[in-house]
């Protein structure tokens, strides 16, 4: 239901001016090679 309205590509203040698909990959990137 919120995947059709809610916007993925919308730049975001508290996460660095990302996108929260840009947000997540960063944060799994950064799991991985720890």
């Amino acid at each position: 239901y919120i995947e059709m309205f809610y916007n993925s590509k919308r730049r975001h203040g508290s996460s660095d001016q990302m996108s929260p698909t840009e947000y997540e990959n960063q944060y799994y990137q950064r799991l991985g090679s720890v």
